[in-house]
């Protein structure tokens, strides 16, 4: 909206940095942080009186992680709402709304947040740790990448570029045309993601710290993506459409300052399946956006790790009868070997904030 105001520079200069993504995503990130701090305690206490409550699992699931988090018990959740609704305002404010991959991203994002909202509220109304089923589940996810592929084969600007698969370290694409595997691709990154930060978020902190410093990650790698004179320096795919989810990137690192204003440990609220569903589908596509879905491993490694952990786990027991880790996603594990919430949470912030940087420097090595 703000980007429009650019038109008037020839009245008054001034209104040209208007023009510029860098800045109106500046802009964004504070917005999304002030609309976050500003809403945050209204919220929490909406949800309060909602009796939305987060539902510990029983003592016999879980044994002891049920002693350690019993006093989380009742904590509202369902406060994904906040940072979805800071990301949607502050993008809608300063991005450009005549860009397809911004509506693209706002859109992916709603649909996932009400998925998970549907979630959670199962689960409160059921008390039990287990809301809408995992088949059901998958099955809007795939209808969400089934969209998401459509948009892009329907645009001939963006039919070649979405059929390619880039690899890290590699100029060009090493698949050219991935044909029908486009959209089982697209339902990969975009299920992996989501379900990945989903299983992060089970301590105060934890996903959203990892959100932060993975979505700063996609902002610059967005920024490189739609600026052709970087994207030929660096040897990247150039997707003109790209920049402007620099600005909805940085909406998302500032919504999630905010959202960790009151998350932090010991955390006045939970994201819950309606934050951490949309904030990983948001981040997938995004990386579809940008051309760099493969980089997802490195750049959101923590977010790989819980969930390669908990894949491990179910395969070892299936298998053997036995147990990897104490308990899985892997937050757990080390919780219950010792050590204290906010060890746990603060070195994963840590290799986060590793992995990113990783990520970033693999685009000189080509």
């Amino acid at each position: 909206m703000m980007y429009y105001l650019h038109r008037l520079s020839d009245q008054f200069i001034g209104f040209n940095v208007f023009f510029y993504v860098t800045f109106r995503a500046v802009a964004a990130a504070v917005t999304a942080f002030l609309v976050t701090l500003i809403f945050g305690n209204f919220v929490i206490r909406s949800l309060i009186a909602l009796k939305l409550g987060q539902p510990i699992r029983a003592a016999a699931e879980v044994h002891r992680l049920a002693e350690l988090h019993g006093g989380k018990q009742g904590t509202p959740t369902m406060g994904g709402v906040l940072v979805i609704g800071a990301v949607f305002v502050s993008s809608l404010i300063w991005a450009r709304l005549d860009n397809r991959f911004v509506w693209l991203v706002l859109f992916s994002m709603i649909y996932l947040g009400a998925l998970g909202f549907a979630d959670d509220y199962l689960k409160i109304t059921k008390k039990k740790s287990d809301g809408i089923s995992g088949r059901l589940k998958l099955i809007f996810q795939i209808a969400l990448a089934g969209i998401i592929t459509a948009v892009f084969l329907s645009s001939p600007l963006l039919e070649v570029q979405a059929r390619s698969l880039y690899v890290p370290f590699f100029k060009a694409p090493v698949i050219a045309n991935m044909s029908w595997f486009t959209f089982v691709f697209f339902a990969l990154v975009i299920v992996g993601s989501s379900n990945a930060v989903n299983l992060t978020d089970g301590l105060d902190g934890l996903a959203i710290g990892c959100t932060i410093t993975v979505a700063f990650g996609y902002a610059l790698l967005s920024y490189a993506a739609g600026n052709f004179r970087i994207a030929e320096y660096l040897q990247v795919p150039f997707y003109p459409f790209a920049g402007e989810l620099t600005v909805v990137c940085s909406a998302l690192v500032g919504a999630g300052l905010g959202f960790l204003w009151f998350n932090c440990h010991p955390a006045k609220v939970f994201m819950g399946d309606t934050g951490s569903l949309a904030i990983g589908g948001m981040i997938g596509v995004v990386a579809i956006c940008c051309k760099q879905e493969l980089l997802l491993i490195v750049v959101g490694g923590m977010f790989v790790i819980e969930a390669v952990s908990v894949i491990l786990q179910v395969m070892s027991f299936k298998l053997t009868g036995r147990r990897i880790f104490v308990m899985s996603p892997l937050h757990h594990h080390f919780e219950l070997t010792g050590w204290k919430e906010n060890t746990v949470i603060v070195r994963f912030w840590i290799l986060s904030i590793i992995f990113v940087l990783l990520g970033l420097a693999t685009l000189k090595l080509r």
